[in-house]
């Protein structure tokens, strides 16, 4: 439940400063006039948005010979794609006269849910499932000085609880079944767009709330409209321990090593199977091992992500196996939502052991040179 919007609009300290280019002066203010949000709603900005698409030439060639780009989400203030819903979910609550802001998260909305209610000087809650939290992640929330709450129970469990408690009492909730998170999602295929010239032939993408899957299409429809840059097919892609959208059912009990979709229930289900269907794609799923490997190749080309970031390529690498899709000569964007430092503990745990060395030349040749 939001409270009704305050007529004073105290915005100090948030708004960027007017000699900034403009490309740095966060989602908001970049794309305000394609953004279907409140007069109301104010600037409260970590200048998000503006990430890198990075080509990635052998790892292309060796996914079928697509011209490759990853549009890394993980350089965002917070480290994920999050903040792009959040500046203007918490702007339009902060122009609401919102004083607290609550969500239940897997990890990544809990961080940025609370840098940018710590930007604009509300109180943030967040409702997280107990032991199912990359600490990564739960180590932003607490930094940013959320009040955090464990639930004996799932995500969606946390979500229920979460939606419940704002349609009794004045608090803001800012998960994606808030609608300016979508809008300030959509963002994201404004700047491919924007960058590339057009839409990409193929969107490759994870999905654990359905969201983002959801935001993209919204964008790249959007701007279809209004400058004629393509539409493209959709890739969606989900952990096998933790697929509705592919078995068609809730999962009650999700379970997967990329933490950030491992969401049974997802609240924007619906919405993305239609993105998926509109986009003449599809949603599918992939192992853990499938994710982990991914995670392991893109590494190799330098750039770190969390786990369920290389849901989406995992997937289209599968596909490709399978001899489901051919992609030669086609422009592929694989979105990577979260960057590997919101979930360093599982490199850790499959790196082999470091080598100790005495302070000898000879030891140190014997480790590193050829045999």
């Amino acid at each position: 439940m939001n409270p009704e919007p305050s007529p004073s609009s105290n915005n100090s300290g948030a708004q960027p400063p007017a000699e900034l280019p403009r490309r740095y002066a966060g989602v908001l203010e970049n794309y305000r006039p394609l953004l279907d949000i409140p007069a109301y709603t104010q600037t409260i900005t970590l200048l998000e948005g503006n990430t890198p698409l990075i080509p990635l030439p052998r790892l292309g060639r060796e996914l079928g010979g697509c011209e490759l780009y990853v549009k890394f989400e993980g350089l965002n203030p917070t480290g994920s794609f999050k903040d792009r819903g959040m500046t203007v979910a918490i702007g339009e609550a902060a122009g609401a006269g919102a004083r607290a802001v609550i969500c239940a998260s897997t990890g990544n909305t809990a961080a940025s849910a609370a840098a940018y209610a710590a930007r604009a000087g509300l109180r943030s809650i967040v409702l997280i499932p107990q032991g199912k939290v990359a600490a990564g992640k739960l180590a932003g929330a607490m930094a940013y000085g959320a009040q955090i709450v464990q639930v004996l129970g799932s995500f969606d469990d946390a979500l229920n609880l979460v939606v419940e408690i704002t349609r009794k009492h004045p608090i803001a909730l800012v998960n994606s079944l808030n609608p300016y998170r979508l809008e300030g999602q959509k963002t994201a295929a404004f700047e491919l767009c924007d960058v590339l010239g057009s839409a990409p032939d193929l969107l490759c993408l994870p999905v654990g709330n359905a969201g983002n899957i959801s935001a993209y299409w919204m964008g790249f429809t959007q701007y279809h409209r209004l400058k004629q840059t393509g539409l493209p097919q959709i890739l969606g892609v989900q952990a096998a321990g933790s697929a509705p959208l592919v078995l068609g059912h809730p999962v009650d009990h999700p379970e997967t090593i990329a933490t950030a979709i491992r969401i049974g229930r997802p609240a924007r289900g619906e919405q993305a199977l239609l993105a998926a269907e509109q986009s003449g794609g599809q949603i599918i799923a992939v192992s853990d091992d499938e994710i982990l490997d991914m995670q392991r190749r893109l590494a190799g080309e330098g750039v770190w992500v969390e786990p369920a970031s290389t849901a989406g390529l995992a997937g289209l690498a599968a596909q490709l196996r399978r001899g489901e899709r051919s992609v030669s000569g086609k422009r592929v964007v694989a979105v990577c939502t979260g960057h590997g430092l919101k979930d360093p503990e599982i490199v850790a745990q499959r790196a082999a052991p470091l080598v100790a060395i005495p302070v000898e030349m000879g030891a140190l040749e014997a480790v590193i040179l050829p045999k």
